[in-house]
């Protein structure tokens, strides 16, 4: 008699505890179907995980985790430490007069002129200059931000920095940032405005946007007609933009190839005493012959500071109507 009872109340206790949880999770729950199913010792408990899991789910999220990520999310200007860039060889924004700065000033000559000059009439795209190299580790995001430094500090220019070395992205990690969403983001259609990953800068007339997260698909990605389109509004919405991408080195990676397409001017980034010669001719082969291509000879030896971290030695290609490049030592 007395196990009857305990049966009884047991039953009652668990249909009401089950009614309650279904409440909260709006799910249905017999309680006479609960009640017998107790008795019979096959309470199911798939059911009450379920119940368990919506209400779960309903919960609200905490609230300090989600005003973190939205400060992030929304926080659309990168914080460039530019003392911390200086002190590591990178061209300077303020007045010191120094080799990396005149160096980079006579290179960005040379590009502004084919990009907004009377060659750029003959150029497709010419104010898009893709910073590419034959082989990894020869120094082509250290000449790609460094362009984009020099550039910025046009008072007629403004300069948008994009990373698209989507393999191997490396300009937010350079300059001590975060990475974040980016390119890629925007090509999968994750993002559906590229200014959702357009990033301003504390650096006056410099946007970036990062390579974002990689993807299987990323050649394919690039060779799109999302790109396409959107290399074709960089180009032509500014008139006073130059676009600078960051792209992987291009033997044995598709990527660039692709991207050669898109670019009007191709900067190759070579190695002193590294970059072999059949190398460079290989990555030169790959690019679009349509190009204004040029060179510069990064890590050279042949400087009279103390660092020896760059040396330009010429930048020019042998169009018709084009001074020859200059050659130095």
């Amino acid at each position: 008699m007395s196990n009857t009872i305990e049966k009884a109340l047991l039953r009652q206790k668990e249909a009401a505890r089950l009614k309650k949880e279904a409440e909260l999770s709006n799910t249905k729950v017999d309680p006479i179907e609960t009640a017998n199913e107790v008795e019979n010792g096959s309470t199911d408990r798939g059911r009450v995980k379920s119940a368990n899991a919506a209400f779960e789910a309903d919960k609200p999220k905490n609230p300090v985790q989600n005003s973190t990520k939205n400060t992030q999310d929304n926080d659309k200007t990168l914080h460039i430490d530019i003392a911390d860039l200086e002190s590591r060889g990178f061209v300077s924004l303020h007045s010191t007069r120094s080799q990396i700065n005149e160096e980079y000033r006579e290179i960005k000559r040379k590009l502004l002129s084919n990009a907004f000059g009377a060659l750029s009439k003959t150029i497709t795209n010419a104010n898009i200059i893709m910073v590419t190299s034959a082989r990894p580790s020869e120094g082509k995001t250290f000449t790609a931000i460094n362009l984009a430094l020099s550039i910025a500090a046009e008072k007629d220019k403004r300069v948008l920095l994009v990373d698209a070395d989507v393999l191997k992205p490396n300009i937010l990690r350079t300059l001590g940032l975060k990475e974040r969403s980016g390119l890629i983001e925007y090509l999968l259609g994750d993002v559906k405005e590229i200014g959702e990953v357009m990033f301003h800068s504390t650096i006056n007339k410099l946007t970036i946007i990062p390579a974002g997260r990689s993807h299987h698909l990323s050649t394919e990605l690039l060779a799109s007609q999302a790109m396409s389109e959107l290399i074709t509004e960089f180009s032509t919405r500014y008139s006073d933009r130059v676009i600078i991408i960051d792209t992987p080195p291009i033997i044995g990676i598709n990527q660039s190839a692709v991207l050669a397409n898109f670019a009007g001017q191709a900067v190759v980034v070579v190695e002193e005493g590294g970059s072999r010669i059949s190398d460079v001719q290989k990555a030169v082969a790959r690019l679009n012959p349509d190009m204004a291509i040029g060179f510069v000879v990064n890590k050279s030896l042949n400087t009279s500071e103390q660092t020896g971290y760059y040396g330009y030695h010429h930048y020019g290609s042998d169009r018709e109507g084009e001074e020859e490049p200059s050659k130095k030592a």
